[in-house]
């Protein structure tokens, strides 16, 4: 291999890792929920959605999520989670969603009181 031919393929090598991070975005989404199962369900939810990576934390509520944004947005990770029954920070489950989910994972909704014992 000639020289010249070998500086692009190292600029390549180079360049193609750089452009495949740049198209991943990391955003951090408050979402409603209360356990091990809320944490499964939300964070299948957000892979569903195109979501490459999410994690739940079910302390602080707060889902981690990475991905492409010209595969997915935020905007269509949240709803997908709405669609599931949890309450994101902008969008709101609607009550048959919320209704099917399991009494533990009945968090406190912007809608009713929350289930007794809660």
């Amino acid at each position: 291999m000639n020289q010249k031919l070998k500086k692009i393929v190292v600029m390549a090598l180079t360049i193609f890792p750089a452009t495949i991070a740049l198209a991943q975005r990391t955003d951090k989404i408050v979402v409603s929920g209360n356990c091990g199962m809320c944490e499964k369900k939300i964070e299948a939810a957000a892979k569903d959605a195109g979501a490459k990576k999410a994690d739940w934390d079910k302390k602080t509520k707060v889902l981690v999520v990475t991905y492409d944004p010209g595969k997915t947005s935020n905007d269509a990770i949240q709803k997908k989670i709405a669609s599931v029954g949890y309450d994101t920070e902008n969008v709101t489950a609607n009550m048959e969603a919320y209704d099917n989910l399991h009494e533990c994972c009945k968090y406190d909704n912007k809608r009713k009181p929350a289930p007794e014992g809660k």
